[in-house]
This record gives structure tokens, C-alpha cells and sequence, in this order.
């Protein structure tokens, strides 16, 4: 099971480094991280998709509150958060496949940042279904690279963490 975890750490040098080296020497994988200074810019909010059970889940937060920096962790995942990715997939284009790649980028919603003589840039956010798919539909013209973040994740309503 994947657990979402928003993590408040102060704002300051070496905490990202301690925060993963945690997972690491605990034998933990980190599935997403994406990390960002909040409102506030003395705080930075880490984002950390683990997998487990709830037992590993419960390890991760025990050891996460003993770090000095860490000023809070929240388990957010399920359906009362709001959860993003961002990804940008350049895919091999020519004059013959420019205009399907464009019509597949519309029907995601994607736009399309970039355009080379043999390439095309295509932005797109939204969850990891969503990128898992319009993935699959881009990989017929061929990938060229691709790059993800972390997912990041609010909770809905007037709620905070």
C-alpha cells in the first residue's frame, strides 16, 4: 500500500539529506519526493510517497518526529487530498506525426512546450494514472526522455497540515 506523507521541516540546509537517509538506513524505498519552502519561508514541505504497511508507515513517522528539524508529519494519501504530478515527455516527431501527438495532448489536457525539427515536448500534469497513460499512447512515436516529479499532495477542504 502507498502512503502519502507531508513532512514540515525547517527550512535549512542538510535537512532533505537526513530526512532520506532515514529511509535508507532503515531499509525503506522512497517511491516519490518532491520538496518545496511552504507560505512560510522558514518551513519546507517534503512530500514522501512510501510504500508499506501500515506498520512501516507507523516506523516512518516514529523516526521522522525524532529528526530535530522536523516540525510535523501528516499521513495525507486517500480520498481526501488533492494529488499531482508534473512530467515532460519528449517524444520523436516529424511532419507526418506532429498532428497526432498534438490531438493526444489535447485530449489529456497537455501542452505542448517544445518543438524541434524531430522532436516534441509535451507537458502534462494530473495524477499517476493519467501520466501512466498518456505515456503509453506517446511511446508509439518514440520516447526520447522523460522526466517526472514526486507527487505532491494537499488536503481538500479547509483542512491543513
Amino acid at each position: 500500500m502507498k502512503h502519502t506523507l507531508a513532512v514540515l521541516v525547517e527550512n535549512k540546509s542538510g535537512v532533505l539529506s537526513r530526512v532520506a537517509s532515514l529511509f535508507s538506513r532503515r531499509g525503506y524505498n522512497i517511491d516519490s519526493l518532491a520538496v518545496g519552502v511552504t507560505e512560510d519561508p522558514d518551513i519546507s514541505r517534503i512530500t514522501i510517497v512510501v510504500h508499506g504497511d501500515d506498520h512501516v508507515l507507523e516506523q516512518v513517522t516514529k523516526q521522522l518526529n525524532k529528526l530535530i528539524d522536523v516540525i510535523k508529519v501528516s499521513d495525507i494519501g486517500g480520498d481526501d487530498a488533492v494529488e499531482r504530478e508534473l512530467a515532460l515527455i519528449k517524444v520523436s516527431a516529424d511532419v507526418n506525426t506532429r498532428a497526432e501527438i498534438i490531438q493526444i495532448a489535447n485530449i489529456f489536457r497537455a501542452r505542448i512546450v517544445d518543438v524541434a525539427p524531430k522532436s516534441m515536448t509535451v507537458e502534462v500534469t494530473g495524477d499517476e494514472s493519467k501520466i501512466q497513460a498518456i505515456e503509453k499512447l506517446l511511446r508509439q512515436f518514440g520516447i526520447k526522455e522523460m522526466v517526472r516529479t514526486g507527487k505532491i499532495a494537499m488536503v481538500r477542504g479547509p483542512k491543513k497540515v
